[in-house]
């Protein structure tokens, strides 16, 4: 088990979100404040590490035939208790986040992580792919939340800072109202994709040309 590679595929080379295009319906539906970012990242992170488990430790016992609806199961189960937890200790973002907390359960993540990598490795490592890829969908949920959030509502830590309402930082009547709709998340987020695929290629070009050095 690789753990520094499996940490650098999460984040970077293997990214569920800026590499494989995965889960955008959240991305694109909950990314309007910070608080909403951390929140959802946090509990796809819980699940994607539990399930992994679950499915690694059963992967010998659950027959291939069922294997698919043996894995939806398995992850609604950990969906329910994140659900309720929410509901039970951070109403307010149980509130915000909505339907798409229950929707986690079809993301295409987490029943892609089941299926290429914990329905064929050791628990040990299916936790370290479940936690690695949750961070890599954080960090990209939370780039979409701040870049949305200071264009569309001129605000920083809407949620978490300054009593909930963020930090001002452009003029109230300043921001474009456009950025936190779904034409801004769309708009966002190809800028992300577009702006990370550069900078991986230019980091490939420099790691080739201090190999030839």
């Amino acid at each position: 088990m690789k753990i520094g590679k499996m940490f650098k595929e999460g984040l970077l080379t293997k990214n569920p979100v800026l590499v494989q295009l995965l889960g955008m319906c959240s991305i694109l539906a909950i990314t309007t404040s910070l608080f909403n970012g951390i929140g959802m990242g946090i509990s796809v992170t819980i699940i994607l590490i539990c399930s992994n488990v679950l499915i690694s430790a059963l992967r010998k016992v659950i027959p291939s035939q069922i294997r698919i609806a043996a894995y939806i199961v398995i992850i609604a189960g950990f969906v329910t208790i994140v659900d309720l937890a929410l509901q039970a200790f951070l109403p307010e973002l149980s509130e915000s986040l909505g339907v798409f907390i229950p929707l986690i359960v079809v993301n295409c993540i987490i029943l892609g992580r089941a299926e290429a990598f914990a329905s064929k490795n050791t628990v040990a490592a299916s936790a370290m792919d479940g936690l690695f890829q949750g961070i890599g969908y954080t960090v990209a949920l939370v780039i979409m939340c701040v870049i949305r959030e200071f264009l569309g509502a001129g605000t920083f830590g809407g949620g978490i800072l300054n009593g909930g309402e963020g930090i001002r930082i452009l003029p109230e009547g300043t921001p474009a109202m456009m950025m936190i709709m779904p034409v801004g998340g769309f708009l966002t987020l190809g800028f992300v994709v577009a702006g990370f695929q550069w900078l991986m290629k230019r980091m490939e070009k420099k790691k080739k040309e201090a190999e030839k050095k």
